[in-house]
C-alpha cells in the first residue's frame, strides 16, 4: 500500500509483503522481521504461481516461527530420508535396515529426492502414491509411505521442517501381492530325493517334515536337537529362537518343542557327522552350539544364502521354474500335505504354532513343553522308508 508521498510502504516488523519477480515468473512473499545482530535485514521468504498461493505458504511459515522452527528452503526430501538412515535405525537388525534402505533408495529418493521438503504438498504426495500402486503392492506401499512419514518426523524432532505433510495422506490399495503356493505329494517327494548329504537337504527336510518358519530354521543350533534320546521319548527339535533382533520367535505360542519323524532324524545325524569332520578339516572345534546350517567356518547363513541353495536343489529335483519358489513355501506345504493326509485342522495349527487355544498357550509359555508328536508320526506315515538313525 503508497504511503502519503506516494511510493510503496515498507512492510513492517512482523508485517507480510507479496510482489511479482519477473526473473522467477512467480510471485514472492516476505515476512519482515526486522533486523539481526549483523544488522542484516531478516525477511524470509516464500514463492508460488498465484497469491493466494503464497498466502497459504506465507500463513504455514508464521507458524513455524511462531513455534520456533527454523525449517531450511534448501532441504531436501533425500536429505531427510538420508538423515533418517543414518540416525533413525538404532537397534534394527542388519535385515530390516536393509529393506528400509533399498526402498528408500529405490521409490522414495527415486521419485521425490530433489523436492524441498518445506514445499512437499499432500496434492503431489496423493498423485506419487496413486502412481506406485499400479506397481506396488499393498504392503509395500505403506512401507514407502511409512519411510516418508518417518524421515519427516525425523526432521521435525530436529527443526528442519514443521509439518508433516506425510500424515495428511492415505495408502491406496496397491497390486495383489505374491500368493503363497504349497508343494504337490509328488513335488515334496522329489525335492526330499534330490542333493542328499548336502546341508540344503536337511534344511529342506526339517522345513518341510516339521514346519517351522524358515527365520526359526536358520539360527537352530545343535543343542536344540535332540538326536540322542532316552528310550521312550521320540527325537525332538526344540523350536526357541528366531532370527528376530530379540531373538525370540514371531509369537509366544510359536515357542514350541516338535517331535521328528525317523526320516528327518536319519538326515540330521548325517549332517551332523559331516559338520564335524568339516571343522576338523578346518581346524576348528565343534560345538553343540554351532549352527545347525551354518557355513563351513561356523556362521549362520543369510536368507540369500538359502533361497540360492533351495532354487539349486528344486533344480536338481527337475522343478521347471525354480525361482517361482522360496523356502517360506515349504512351511505351507507341511500345512498342506498333512491337511491332505486327513490330520484334523486343529492339531496342525498346535503343530505350526497357530493355535489360539487357552490350555495351548499355557503349554508354549512354560520353559520346558510337552513333546508334540501328531506331525511326526503322520510324516513317517506319509514318506515311508526311512532310514534308522545312526548311534
Amino acid at each position: 500500500m503508497p504511503n502519503s508521498s506516494g511510493q510503496p510502504r515498507k512492510a513492517g516488523n512482523g508485517e507480510d509483503s507479496i510482489y511479482w519477480d519477473k526473473s522467477k515468473n512467480r510471485f514472492i512473499g516476505a515476512v519482515s522481521l526486522g533486523y539481526t545482530p549483523a544488522g542484516k535485514r531478516h525477511r524470509p521468504k516464500v514463492s508460488g504461481k498465484t497469491k493466494t498461493e503464497v498466502r497459504l505458504k506465507l500463513r504455514e511459515l508464521k507458524k513455524e516461527l511462531e513455534a520456533g522452527v527454523k525449517s531450511s528452503a534448501t532441504y531436501t526430501v533425500e536429505q531427510a530420508v538420508a538423515d533418517w538412515l543414518k540416525h533413525g535405525l538404532k537397534g534394527r537388525d542388519a535385515a530390516s535396515i536393509y529393506t528400509y534402505r533399498s526402498l528408500a533408495k529405490n521409490h522414495v529418493v527415486a521419485d521425490l529426492g530433489r523436492a524441498k521438503l518445506r514445499d512437499l504438498e499432500a496434492d503431489t504426495l496423493d498423485h506419487w502414491l496413486d502412481e506406485k500402486a499400479m506397481v506396488l503392492a499393498t504392503s509395500s506401499l505403506q512401507m514407502v509411505l511409512s519411510i516418508l512419514r518417518r524421515a519427516i518426523t525425523h526432521a521435525q524432532r530436529r527443526g528442519k521442517v514443521f509439518r508433516n505433510v506425510a500424515e495428511l495422506v492415505e495408502t491406496p490399495e496397491g497390486q495383489s501381492g505374491r500368493q503363497s503356493k504349497s508343494l504337490t505329494l509328488l513335488q515334496a517327494k522329489s525335492a526330499l530325493s534330490a542333493m542328499p548329504g548336502s546341508w540344503i537337504h536337511a534344511y529342506l527336510a526339517l522345513s518341510l517334515l516339521v514346519g517351522i518358519r524358515t527365520e526359526e530354521v536358520r539360527p537352530l543350533t545343535w543343542n536344540h536337537v535332540k538326536l540322542d534320546v532316552p528310550d521312550g521319548t521320540m527325537p525332538h527339535v526344540e523350536v526357541w529362537r528366531s532370527v528376530r533382533r530379540t531373538g525370540e520367535t514371531k509369537t509366544r505360542k510359536s515357542r514350541r518343542t516338535l517331535a521328528m519323524p525317523q526320516q528327518l532324524v536319519a538326515i540330521l545325524c548325517s549332517l551332523r557327522e559331516t559338520q564335524q569332520a568339516q571343522r576338523e578339516s578346518l581346524g576348528l572345534a565343534w560345538s553343540d552350539e554351532d549352527f545347525v546350517f551354518g557355513t563351513p567356518s561356523g556362521e549362520q547363513r543369510t536368507a540369500e544364502d538359502v533361497r540360492r541353495a533351495f532354487r539349486s536343489l528344486l533344480k536338481e529335483a527337475g522343478f521347471e521354474n525354480p525361482k517361482a519358489w522360496t523356502p517360506r513355501e515349504l512351511r505351507t506345504s507341511f500345512v498342506s500335505v498333512l491337511s491332505d493326509h486327513g490330520i484334523p485342522i486343529e492339531v496342525i495349527a498346535r503343530v505350526a504354532g497357530h493355535s489360539t487355544t487357552q490350555t495351548t498357550e499355557q503349554v508354549y509359555r512354560k520353559q520346558l513343553r510337552p513333546i508334540i508328536t501328531q506331525g511326526a508320526e503322520a510324516m513317517d506315515d506319509i514318506f515311508p522308508g526311512a532310514e534308522e538313525p545312526k548311534k
